[in-house]
């Protein structure tokens, strides 16, 4: 394999990703994480950031994986021991009732993304309210472009003091995001959402 020195050689050539590993172990780059995350350490390499001052995205610290009975809605997906082995599987399972269950591309798409954020207040509570917006959502947009949408969403109706009025603000949000989600408005929050939907969610005050 050819070793590009510049980001013009770079970016002209598709790598698979055990090239970009490779790359970036020769660069002295992190090596765990995803292409994207893979891609974006050697185009700021290739482009004067020094090796030492790129750090990994994620944090991939690793922790004693948690048991079934430390599992709950509560329990933080990330920096906390969480992860999707045997016993979030029965966990799951328990949850929905089912004698058999499998982890999706959705669920490790929403926790790749908290990882990503530093997300460290996302609950396996949030993974599910996520994935239930997920599978209602009518656009024609990518699954991981959605996420997105919901949780900058999210992210925005909780900077807005006027939410603090409500309990459960999450269930709350998820009440307004049904509602844009469905219409033909932007995919954003907004206050002017609070009054138009007084009625659907005064009962959260």
């Amino acid at each position: 394999m050819k070793i590009p020195n510049t980001l013009s050689e770079f970016t002209q050539k598709y790598y698979y990703k055990t090239e970009l590993i490779k790359l970036c172990r020769r660069y002295k780059l992190p090596t765990s994480g995803t292409k994207a995350e893979l891609n974006s350490y050697i185009t700021k390499y290739l482009k004067g950031v020094p090796s030492s001052k790129i750090k990994p995205i994620r944090n991939n610290r690793k922790r004693h994986p948690l048991q079934y009975s430390e599992i709950n809605l509560d329990t933080k997906l990330i920096n906390s021991g969480f992860c999707f082995n045997n016993a979030a599987r029965q966990w799951f399972a328990d949850y929905f009732d089912v004698k058999k269950f499998s982890f999706s591309k959705k669920m490790a798409i929403i926790k790749r993304k908290a990882e990503t954020e530093h997300d460290t207040e996302m609950t396996v509570g949030d993974l599910l309210l996520e994935m239930q917006n997920w599978d209602q959502s009518k656009t024609e947009l990518s699954v991981e472009e959605r996420t997105y949408q919901w949780n900058n969403f999210v992210r925005d109706f909780f900077k807005d003091q006027a939410t603090t009025q409500y309990k459960q603000r999450l269930k709350v949000a998820s009440i307004l995001w049904k509602e844009v989600r469905t219409s033909k408005k932007a995919k954003i929050y907004h206050h002017d959402l609070l009054k138009k939907y007084d009625r659907k969610i005064k009962e959260y005050k």
